[in-house]
This record gives C-alpha cells, structure tokens and sequence, in this order.
C-alpha cells in the first residue's frame, strides 16, 4: 500500500473518491458540457470528458482507425518495403532554441522542422515539428523501484514505462493541421524503459521543473535529436499502421511507426515527469496515468519491417543466376 503523504498515495487515495464520485456522475448522466481529459484528472474536473467520452465532443474518436492499439506480434505482416529511414539532420544542433511547454496535458517540444525523414515506407519527405510523452505513475510510492506503465501502445498485451511521439508533417505543409487536412502526418513511436540513467536527456528533464502548471512555457538550447533515440543501427526493425491521433480530435490517416528497440531512461528520471508537472494550477494535481487506452485493431493490416526475415522466394530466386554466372567464372 503506498504512503498516504507520496505522489502515489494521494492518487491512490484520490482515484478511490473519484471513481466513487465518477459512479455518482454516470448514473445521473453525462453532461453534454465539458472538455477532454484523461480518467487520472475526472476527479479534480468532474465536466471533462476521460477517453471513453471523447466521442461527445469529437465524434472522430469513435471511428473504426483509431490509436493506440496493441500489437499482436503473430498477426503482424512482413514488408519488405519497410526499408530503414533515411534520417536528415537529426545529428545536428539546431540553430534555434526548443521551446518546451506544459499544455495540461503532456509536456510538449516544439521543433523548428529542420530535421526530417524519408524512405521507410513513407512517400515524400516529413518534417520534424514536435514531441511529447505519455507516462504512468509510482506504484509503491516514492522512493520505488517499481512502476505502472504509461505506454500508449503494447505488444502482446505488454505496455512499457513511458513513450515518447515525434511528429512530423510532409513539408509542404506549415503545420500540424494542415497536414491532418492534407493526409500528411506520421509519428514515429518510441517504447521507454526504466534502466540506466540517460544523460542525454538531462537538459530536457532538468526544464520540467521551469514548467510546473499548464500554460506554462521555457526554452532550452536545443541538442541533436538523434541523441534522444535508439542508434541506427537499432532502427531498423519497427511497426507500421494507419491509425489516429490519440489525443482529441482523433483526427485519422496518421501514419504510425512503432520501433521494436526501447528507449532507457533512469528510474529517478521517469519519476521527475509527474514529480514536477500538473494537471492543474496547484501541486495537489499530479500530472500522472496520461494514456489512452488501445483502441480496436479491427480489420486494418499491421506490417512488420522485413530485415529480421529470410529473403522470400521472389527476391532470392534473382540471386540464383547470378551466383551461377559467379560459380561459371571461376571455373573458367
């Protein structure tokens, strides 16, 4: 049972009295009022609507493409024109400072697009605009060395400490909204797990404190966003689905790429996300459990990049009269 004095177990304590409350509010009947949330703030702001109400506000959120969804690893289907990514000054400084904010929803980086992407199945080249996290809470309170998890995504039912979404729109367009428009977003996904301290991340996790409430915003000199994910060579074996945003509107056609290789971050570093960010102008409102739940895979196709597969029969039949040619000329 956490401490009732840690971050988690006021929350424990708080989730009881709110689901409670919750009950209370559902059996009267949902207000038509309200704005989006997650379940971990529907006790602090009874009017907002937690994922299963989203649908009230935004009637995209019930679609049949949504996201996140689990991954069934048995299910999935090989590409082979899931080649790796092309990836364009991601090992470069920007010129210009990140600026980092706290939206009351989630911490958020705004990029200035100089680093892009392209191959990996995407047609055209995409922009790096932004990105942000999703985590969960402390299990057994502070100090812990246990967990819940806050991944948006699973694989096999198996969801991981945090996860962190770049978005990138195809260039041509000015923003995030007009590439929804224009069918012209993909988010590369990356799973975090507690391990070793990560100190490239330090500049970044040593901001959230500037950033307490929501609205509030810093800047940091910006680092090469390269340094933030796994190595190349670690990128080659990922995801791809179509699905949707996961926060409001929900708006569909977003290109999805979820890489198999996780990110580690320190334990003491994880718990700085909702150590020092709120959902709400004070501090008895922790930023905490900031998901969605996975959504219906439903009929769409899940594909798998290929380099982890023998060479099919199409492509290693080609192979058959070179090395024949090869065999000859040595004979000769």
């Amino acid at each position: 049972m956490p401490h009732p004095h840690s971050p988690s177990g006021r929350e424990s304590m708080k989730l009881l009295h709110c689901l409670v409350l919750f009950s209370l509010h559902s059996t009267a009947g949902a207000s038509e009022d309200g704005h989006w949330c997650y379940l971990s703030q529907k006790c602090h702001d009874q009017q907002c609507k937690e994922p299963r109400q989203w649908g009230q506000l935004y009637p995209e959120c019930t679609s049949s493409e949504q996201s996140p969804i689990n991954i069934v690893t048995s299910k999935v289907k090989y590409d082979w024109n899931l080649t790796p990514f092309r990836f364009k000054n991601h090992n470069t400084n920007p010129e210009c400072k990140w600026k980092v904010e706290n939206n009351g929803h989630t911490v958020i980086v705004h990029l200035d697009g100089s680093s892009t992407i392209e191959l990996g199945g995407l047609e055209g080249k995409y922009k790096a605009v932004q990105f942000h996290f999703h985590w969960g809470n402390d299990e057994k309170g502070s100090p812990s060395t246990r967990i819940s998890p806050g991944s948006e995504h699973s694989i096999d039912g198996e969801r991981y400490a945090m996860e962190l979404h770049i978005v990138h729109i195809k260039e041509e367009f000015a923003s995030v909204a007009d590439a929804i428009k224009g069918k012209g977003v993909a988010v590369l996904g990356f799973f975090i797990e507690v391990g070793k301290t990560n100190e490239y991340y330090e500049p970044f996790i040593s901001k959230l404190k500037e950033i307490p409430y929501p609205g509030n915003k810093t800047e940091m000199s910006a680092v090469c966003l390269d340094s933030l994910i796994p190595k190349a060579e670690d990128l080659t074996q990922f995801y791809r689905y179509t699905g949707s945003l996961t926060t409001p509107e929900c708006s569909e056609n977003v290109i999805w790429t979820l890489f198999e290789k996780p990110i580690q971050l320190g334990l003491e570093q994880i718990q700085e996300f909702w150590m020092k960010l709120y959902f709400g102008d004070n501090k008895d409102w922790w930023m905490v459990d900031n998901f969605r739940p996975v959504q219906p895979v439903g009929d769409r196709e899940i594909l798998k990049s290929d380099s982890d597969t023998l060479m099919p029969p199409a492509k290693a039949s080609l192979l058959i009269p070179t090395a024949a040619y090869l065999a000859l000329s040595l004979i000769q």
